[in-house]
């Protein structure tokens, strides 16, 4: 029989994939759409590692992405980062297991508030949460994944960078 942990760690691998698809996305919406399904691949990950408060921020990201594909609401992102902080204080055992609820608050007002750079800007910030998380729990799909979501989205702000710039030469010389 496969242990729990191999199948927990095989589960952050998806997360891994997952999530380096979802943020090489220009496209917000598209991004928003395979987040969903990263997130609730996560969700999974984080029970079998036996993190409560990561597996709820994921359950948390889940709902909120899936929200957010429909909805751009400040109020919409400030209710959900009031459940995550709620939650998050009442799960925690320990201070170490608020990085993923401070990676969910980020997330969640980038997701309903921000659009383009600032979004992925705000994105850096809570993979830098989520990687001190999946450090401290022993992810190494999920350690791996935030690694190298700050790359992916370091290089997405400069792809749409040039394509800005690109467009703006292509106004003025009309």
């Amino acid at each position: 029989m496969i242990d729990q942990h191999v199948i927990a760690q095989t589960l952050g691998f998806v997360s891994y994939a997952l999530g380096v698809y979802a943020f090489y996305q220009k496209d917000d919406k598209k991004l928003k759409i395979v987040m969903l399904i990263f997130n609730v691949n996560h969700l999974l990950h984080f029970i079998l590692m036996g993190s409560i408060v990561s597996a709820m921020s994921a359950l948390l990201s889940a709902v909120r992405t899936g929200t957010a594909i429909y909805v751009s609401s400040k109020r919409v992102a400030a209710f959900f980062i009031l459940v995550g902080l709620a939650s998050g204080l009442y799960l925690a055992d320990s201070i170490w297991d608020m990085w993923s609820i401070f990676g969910v608050m980020i997330g969640t007002y980038a997701v309903f508030v921000l659009k383009g750079i600032p979004m992925r800007i705000a994105f850096i910030l809570g993979a830098m949460c989520w990687l001190t998380n999946n450090i401290l729990i022993g992810s190494i799909g999920g350690t791996l994944l935030e690694a190298t979501l700050i790359s992916i989205n370091l290089v997405t702000i400069v792809r749409l960078l040039r394509e800005q710039r690109q467009a703006d030469k292509i106004l003025e010389s009309h």
